[in-house]
This record gives structure tokens, C-alpha cells and sequence, in this order.
């Protein structure tokens, strides 16, 4: 295997490189959407109980059947591949968002507005830097949750190493079927450890030391 991988080195660090970025990309957005949501419902418990069940039924779904809903849609490619993933990443980042948004104390945005913030003051300098962790540990799991969905990608011609395992399990028994199938599968293990780690540095710095306490 190691001979596979340093003679298309070139194709296969190619294809990690379009892995991550689809992953993070559809995290980011996936991020930017879902603590909308949370935002315009946590105060509500019939609004968070409603998005969190919709977010959770997206999850329900299998990946290979919600690419098939896409595909006639939206086609093969990049846009199916990006549309699926931001749905997949939404429920963990929308549950936290609202979790961290409610688990505020309520007498220190009491306080903020004291002083004279406004309710949007409030809400991005106060209240969201205190919920921060907790979406923070949303988008985590979701990128972790992405890593192995986007190998499912592939049957929509998505981006990244689903296609090395999909070419191995389609060639069984060619010569080098396993070795296609092992090191699409190793690179994206390898490739969710490392973006975990990229998390605990982000958390490290992006976090005060009193929050995470």
C-alpha cells in the first residue's frame, strides 16, 4: 500500500486537499446557517423544539437516498455534494447553538443592558462569546460527521477520497482494488485527527481560560 500511495502521491494529496476543504467549507456555512436558526428560535421552546426536530429528521436520512433526491435536482457534482453536507452538519450546530444561547445566565445580560447595550450589543458581544464553546463543540462533531459522509459524496461525483474507495470496491479483486479501498478509507481517519486537532486549538485560543473552566 505505502508503494500505491508514493506512486500517485500526486492524485491522492490532490483528492485529501478537496476532502477538507468541502468539509470545512460546508462546516463554515453549515455554522453560519445554523446559528441563525438557533439565534432566531432559542428564546422560544416550541421554535427550538421545531428546528432541532427538523434538523433531526435531515439527519434520518440516508446519505444515498438523500443524494438520489438531490441528483435530479441539482446534478452530479459539487452543488449536490455541498447542499447535502451543510443539511447533514446542521443538527449538532443548531442544538448547541441553542443550548449555549439558553444556558446564559440571564442576570448577566440583565447587566450588559444596564450599561446601556443594545439587544444586538447583547446578543453578539455578550451573550454569543458565552455560547461560543458550545457551538464551537457543534461544529466539531459536525466536521467529524462530514469526514465520513463526504466519502458517500463520491457517488454524486463529489470532491475528495470517496472516489479511491469507491474505485477499489467497484475493481474487487483487481490488483489494486484493496489498496485503492484501504487508503481512501485510512486518509479520511487520518484527515478527521487532524482537523480534531485543528479544534483543540481553536478552542485553546478562541476560548478564555474562565469559559472553559
Amino acid at each position: 500500500m505505502l508503494e500505491y500511495v508514493a506512486d500517485r502521491w500526486d492524485r491522492l494529496s490532490l483528492q485529501a486537499f478537496l476532502h477538507v476543504s468541502a468539509v470545512v467549507q460546508c462546516t463554515v456555512l453549515a455554522a453560519l446557517l445554523g446559528v441563525a436558526i438557533g439565534v432566531a428560535v432559542y428564546r422560544s421552546p416550541a421554535g427550538s423544539a421545531l428546528a432541532t426536530a427538523l434538523a433531526s429528521t435531515i439527519l434520518t436520512i440516508p446519505s444515498f437516498a438523500l443524494l438520489a433526491l438531490l441528483i435530479p435536482v441539482f446534478g452530479l457534482g459539487a452543488d449536490t455534494t455541498v447542499i447535502a453536507l451543510v443539511l447533514y452538519a446542521l443538527l449538532p450546530i443548531v442544538r448547541n447553538t441553542i443550548v449555549g444561547l439558553g444556558g446564559v445566565d440571564p442576570a448577566v445580560s440583565d447587566a450588559a443592558r444596564g450599561i446601556g447595550m443594545s439587544r444586538f450589543g447583547v446578543l453578539t458581544r455578550v451573550e454569543l462569546r458565552l455560547a461560543w464553546p458550545a457551538i464551537l463543540a457543534g461544529m466539531r462533531v459536525a466536521t467529524q460527521m462530514l469526514m465520513g459522509i463526504a466519502v458517500i459524496a463520491a457517488y454524486a461525483k463529489g470532491p475528495g477520497l470517496g472516489s479511491e474507495v469507491f474505485s477499489g470496491l467497484a475493481n474487487a479483486g483487481s490488483a489494486n482494488s484493496m489498496n485503492q479501498a484501504l487508503t481512501g478509507t485510512i486518509g479520511v481517519v487520518v484527515l478527521a485527527l487532524l482537523l480534531d486537532g485543528v479544534y483543540v486549538l481553536v478552542n485553546r485560543f478562541t476560548v478564555s481560560r474562565g469559559v472553559r473552566g
